[in-house]
């Protein structure tokens, strides 16, 4: 236990997962003070830490375990593992793991078996989130099992001699109902670490903003999502407007009309050292034939810092006195691989290679990086933005490219010959099968790239399916998204076909984006999601072309659940998409994260 003297901060050692970062978020926002170190930290750096919580993270023990210090693991300061690190506990003090044969994404019921200071105020049975493969099957010595769920024995275990405690699920995650109660348990119950005042959020950014740009100038690229625009409005701030120009660049991949709403929005709220520039040609130019997910995303990165030194060479700007500035969030860093054991999800544009360099030579600004967009939006209240700034929803930097799905002409034909086969017993209540098209996903912290299943079934099934998605993408490695089929002929009529980013796909889709979100708004349904991307796919029949929507319901991205909207507003946009006669299926995912991410690429 940790000595007379309260110690100043849990250290959080962080295996690569996704959601390592979301753990000293939550203790921040519990006003407890942390530290994030990778597995191999030296004890001299842990001297005062009063506890340590492991994360969880992409390796499986069994078959790649991550090296790390064993030496901390005899610290006299509770111990609390996450999901890999709850495996690590069991595994370093003797107990048994195995290959999960059904894995977890998603929701769980867990049920509490022996009372424990952990679990203080937590009822017997409640929801948490899990995003494994692996589990303990076997109690080291000494151990107790606290708690376990349906598909899962030893969810949560204890020593009985020591302040060391396991949990297969991430109560850092909001879907877990009483995670926060649980760590803060263990902050205040075990490592008997008060809750401390800090500065505010606010004032901390501004003075980390002045300390790294001192007396140069900051070059911001601006998309107009509330991410880029709050860092604007911070670096006007704290720099001033003469230290700081802002560039919104129109890449030929934003949604309908969007150039010009950006424009007179931020003008409107007073920002008056933004400016705009069009170089869609440049972008559909060097995306030219990509289709691959990651290839699109590096390309598009890449082209944006192109675009943005071709316009200070053309200010004749003095690169000695300007830095390049982002309105990056972690989300963006840890699905790109931002930490040493983390996996890559995909590569955001704003963390491609030249700017990866960037940010190590310090020639990067980056305010909000270590914030989530709920934090975000807080900081727009702050700093007085208006609502339909704070509250637009998320729009990835590469646009609509990553929601218009391509393929070559050889992958096309291969993924058309290439048909899984499901077991029978999946196919007798509905209609199914596996689309020949693939989409990235995130399952126990490491990137999925497979095929959806598409369900053909009345949408007040919607609710049911959705519950089914769970299950299928558990079990089935070669799913890792549901589909529900909401228009369209028979499933089996319809087959991939090769398409790229063309000027009439772009131009499609941006109508039917257009159109969803007016119809959402109109139903006052824009407020209850998190966004709702309109997915265009290379599938269909007469018109070759098919449209997946997407609405989803999140707190911070890391985490969320596929929404669904009223069957009144479905039939509207179903029947105003039809009305385009350009459209041959319409899908409905009903995919959480995991084990889907939000966007399909």
């Amino acid at each position: 236990m940790p000595s007379n003297k309260i110690s100043p901060f849990i250290a959080i050692i962080d295996f690569g997962s996704q959601y390592s970062h979301l753990i000293s978020r939550t203790l921040r926002d519990l006003n407890v003070p942390s530290k994030i170190f990778t597995p191999q930290v030296s004890l001299q750096k842990l001297t005062n830490a009063g506890g340590l919580i492991l994360s969880g993270g992409p390796r499986s023990l069994l078959k790649n375990p991550i090296e790390f210090n064993s030496k901390i693991l005899s610290l006299n300061v509770p111990i609390l593992g996450l999901c890999y690190g709850h495996q690590l506990l069991a595994d370093f003090w003797g107990g048994k793991l195995s290959a999960g044969q059904t894995r977890e994404y998603g929701k769980a019921r867990l049920t509490i078996a022996k009372p424990h200071r952990l679990f203080a105020k937590v009822p017997k049975t409640t929801e948490v989130w899990m995003s494994h493969g692996d589990s303990v099957i076997k109690l080291p010595p000494g151990f107790i099992t606290l708690a376990q769920t349906k598909h899962l024995p030893i969810a949560a275990m204890a020593s009985t001699t020591k302040p060391i405690l396991g949990l297969q699920f991430h109560p850092e995650v909001h879907h877990t109902k009483y995670g926060r109660i649980i760590l803060n348990n263990f902050a205040a119950r075990l490592c008997h670490l008060n809750a401390t005042t800090r500065l505010a959020t606010l004032t901390l950014i501004e003075q980390q903003i002045k300390q790294q740009v001192g007396y140069k100038k900051v070059f911001l690229l601006v998309s107009g999502g509330v991410d880029s625009t709050v860092a604007l409005a911070l670096l006007n701030q704290a720099l001033g407007k003469t230290k700081v120009y802002g560039l919104h660049i129109d890449t030929g991949l934003l949604r309908f009309k969007e150039q010009t709403q950006v424009a007179k929005l931020l003008r409107e709220a007073g920002f008056t050292n933004l400016h705009t520039i069009k170089a869609d040609r440049q972008f559909l130019n060097h995306l030219n034939k990509a289709w691959q997910p990651e290839h699109k995303r590096q390309i598009i990165g890449q082209t944006f810092v192109t675009v943005a030194n071709q316009t200070m060479q053309r200010l004749k700007l003095n690169p000695r006195e300007w830095l390049l500035g982002q309105g990056t969030i972690y989300p963006d860093t840890i699905e790109s691989a931002g930490t040493k054991h983390a996996a890559k999800i995909k590569t955001h544009h704003n963390r491609v290679g030249l700017l990866q360099k960037f940010a190590r030579q310090g020639l990067l600004v980056e305010p909000l990086k270590n914030l989530y967009k709920d934090e975000v939006r807080t900081l727009g209240k702050e700093l007085g933005l208006p609502n339909e700034l704070i509250w637009t929803h998320p729009f990835p930097g590469p646009g609509l490219a990553v929601r218009l799905l391509c393929l070559n002409k050889v992958e096309a034909k291969r993924l058309n010959a290439d048909r899984h086969k499901l077991p029978n017993i999946l196919l007798t209540k509905y209609d199914s099968r596996l689309l020949p098209i693939k989409s990235v996903g995130v399952q126990g912290d490491e990137r999925s790239y497979a095929r959806p299943l598409a369900v053909d079934a009345s949408y007040h099934r919607a609710a049911t399916i959705h519950k089914l998605a769970n299950e299928l993408t558990n079990k089935y490695q070669v799913i890792n998204r549901v589909l529900l089929k909401i228009a369209g002929p028979k499933l089996n009529a319809g087959q991939a076909y090769p398409a790229f980013l063309t000027k009439p796909r772009i131009k499609l889709l941006q109508t039917i984006d257009h159109l969803i979100t007016t119809e959402i708004k109109r139903a006052k349904a824009y407020g209850k999601l998190w966004q709702c991307p309109v997915i265009l796919i290379p599938f269909g029949r007469k018109h070759r072309s098919s449209i997946v929507l997407r609405p989803f319901a999140s707190r911070e991205a890391m985490t969320g659940e596929a929404y669904l909207l009223s069957p009144r507003l479905i039939n509207t946009i179903t029947a105003k998409i039809k009305g385009l006669k350009a459209i041959d299926y319409i899908f409905y995912d009903l995919t959480d994260k995991p084990p889907g991410t939000i966007e399909w690429e």
